[in-house]
């Protein structure tokens, strides 16, 4: 009798790539956040602004620096 192995080596491959996927989403949901702050820090300054950290990671936005918004160049 002739085994016919080809199936397994498929099902073997699927497994592989499924527990490659399930720790690729787990990691970019731990790390996004610090990932997505270290990117608008490194942004900020090019747009003129100063980073300000949020509560939580993920959360720093850019924010307009002291005499650098449009309200503080006309009344001056």
């Amino acid at each position: 009798m002739k085994l016919n192995n080809k199936g397994q080596a498929l099902v073997e491959y699927v497994i592989i790539i499924g527990l490659i996927t399930v720790l690729a989403v787990a990691l970019v949901s731990y790390f996004g956040g610090y990932l997505k702050d270290s990117i608008t820090k490194s942004s900020c300054p090019m747009v003129g602004e100063e980073y300000q950290p949020g509560e939580k990671r993920g959360e720093g936005k850019c924010v307009p620096k002291k005499g650098n918004s449009i309200d503080d160049l006309f009344n001056n």
